[in-house]
């Protein structure tokens, strides 16, 4: 159980356990980052009002941007000195319902409704998947022993990359207008993988593992400002561009990690 005055996001993957610690009142140096997950979880749940109403692009938006969110508050509170167990419960909770609980019935109503068993039985296990990845990453934090981590990678896809990617049907969609892209047998399948990817054991890459070398910095800025660019000219391509490259990286991301064991079983005595 969080202390009443235990403040600040979550503790994020790499980063060394908070110890508890008792405050008198919430201060803005904590309140700052906290009013951040806050205000991504409220973004994330409105996407399935935007979903209700049939707007798709703003229930993505929603999403998207509760994902933003999502990745500075952590940083924030780090910045600020802010972590504590509250925020790591806070920011769970938004994580469970911005990327589990709205992906998957903008999904649902999207698509998944026109094959209702089918199609519920898909949105139920983006849902639950996303909530048990959550669970297992919180009852981890404190374990010393964690072969993923300590080698700079996740354990299986994030939470937010996921529901990211869970979208990739309705990008196409919405960049070629094809109905073979919103076909439920299409969808369903789809989505239960990448529900399952989330909750696998696999070696996934983070931004730790990813250390590009001095000689093309220069390269990967000019790229991330084409990329900011691309996303006002055609956001529908780029969302389905970036989600495939992600995917299509996944593979190499397993063969290191393959090599780190390959690498601390010859250390070893």
């Amino acid at each position: 159980m969080a202390e009443p005055g235990d403040v600040g996001p979550r503790i994020g993957h790499g980063d060394r356990a908070v110890p508890r610690r008792r405050t008198r009142g919430l201060t803005m140096r904590a309140v700052v980052p906290n009013a951040i997950t806050a205000a991504a979880l409220c973004i994330g749940l409105t996407g399935i009002r935007f979903g209700i109403a049939g707007d798709w692009d703003r229930a993505i938006l929603a999403v998207l941007v509760a994902g933003f969110l999502d990745g500075i508050d952590g940083r924030i509170a780090r910045l600020l000195k802010a972590q504590s167990r509250f925020g790591a419960e806070l920011d769970s909770l938004a994580d469970s319902l911005s990327f589990g609980v709205a992906p998957a019935l903008i999904l649902f109503m999207w698509s998944l409704q026109d094959l209702p068993r089918l199609g519920w039985f898909a949105a139920l296990a983006l849902a639950l998947c996303c909530m048990l990845r959550l669970a297992r990453f919180n009852a981890q934090i404190d374990m010393e022993e964690q072969p993923h981590k300590s080698a700079g990678f996740l354990t299986g896809i994030p939470a937010p990359v996921g529901a990211g990617v869970a979208f990739l049907p309705l990008y196409l969609w919405a960049a070629t207008g094809e109905p073979i892209f919103r076909d439920p047998l299409l969808v369903g399948p789809w989505v239960i993988l990448i529900a399952f990817l989330m909750i696998s054991n696999l070696a996934t890459l983070s931004w730790t593992s990813l250390k590009p070398g001095r000689s093309v910095r220069l390269e990967l800025i000019a790229l991330v400002g084409l990329l900011g660019a691309f996303l006002f000219l055609e956001p529908w391509w780029t969302l389905a561009v970036v989600s495939i490259l992600y995917l299509a990286l996944l593979p190499y991301g397993w063969l290191r990690y393959a090599k780190v064991r390959r690498q601390r079983a010859a250390v070893q005595p």
